[in-house]
């Protein structure tokens, strides 16, 4: 297989706890408002659909979602968010890429530069580190006794997969961005429950952080990106102790 095996030590995922859900669901609105700019109906709109169902796997309520939409269209009064991607380095070589959707670039960009440099990380140029990175479809679906891992991976390699692999706790399904709409509405028809689709980026290699203190420092500034308001998603290539995850 592909080895992108610790995916959820790789792509920081946001709301450890459920006091962090608005601003999961805030985030995840802004994503939604962004992409009903190119059609507000989801079944001609493959990005809104694939954003919509990333939101339903967080629990988002439809109203909350319909109002993101309908804040795209204008109904509620429109913000133009713009998307920027960031990209440097933590303590020990870490690459990180920090994708966000902002309303003021220079505010934006002022706060990802403090993160890094107060954490001991650098911000680079665009360019810098996301050739360490392939973008793919990312779907994970949780190990049940439900589940027949052989009938899983069959329904998602005909449906145009590119790699799946079983992990401890879950099954891993690897497509294009490309194709990822299509292998998710497969299985989504097939009734498979999805813990989490989206397109993410997998690094190509990982780096192995023991250093006590450059960890610290790394979950610092993961902590802080989670925190800040116009950031959407943060990847890295680390690979943290269990304990600090």
């Amino acid at each position: 297989m592909s080895g992108h095996s610790k995916w959820a030590n790789i792509k920081h995922k946001k709301g450890k706890a459920d006091a962090a859900r608005g601003k999961i669901f805030t985030k995840l609105g802004k994503e939604i408002s962004m992409a009903a700019k190119f059609g507000a109906d989801p079944e001609t709109n493959g990005k809104l659909r694939d954003a919509i169902a990333k939101a339903k796997s967080h629990n988002m309520p439809n109203d909350t979602i319909n109002r993101a939409i309908k804040r795209a269209t204008g109904e509620l009064g429109n913000i133009e968010y713009e998307e920027i991607t960031y990209e440097g380095y933590a303590p020990g070589g870490v690459a990180v890429i920090v994708n966000t959707l902002t309303d003021n670039r220079n505010r934006t960009a002022s706060e990802i530069r403090h993160i890094f440099d107060k954490n001991g990380g650098s911000l680079g140029v665009t360019g810098a580190v996301s050739w360490m990175f392939d973008k793919k479809g990312l779907i994970i679906v949780e190990r049940t006794d439900d589940i027949d891992e052989e009938d899983l991976m069959m329904k998602a390699l005909e449906a145009g997969a590119e790699d799946f692999s079983s992990e401890e706790d879950s099954y891993e399904i690897i497509t294009d961005p490309d194709d990822f709409s299509e292998v998710r509405l497969a299985l989504e028809r097939h009734g498979v429950p999805m813990a989490s689709a989206e397109v993410t980026m997998i690094p190509k290699n990982t780096v192995e952080v023991t250093d006590e203190e450059d960890v610290k420092k790394i979950n610092k500034m993961l902590d802080m990106f989670d925190d800040n308001d116009d950031v959407q998603d943060v990847y890295h290539n680390a690979e943290l102790p269990d304990d600090e995850e």
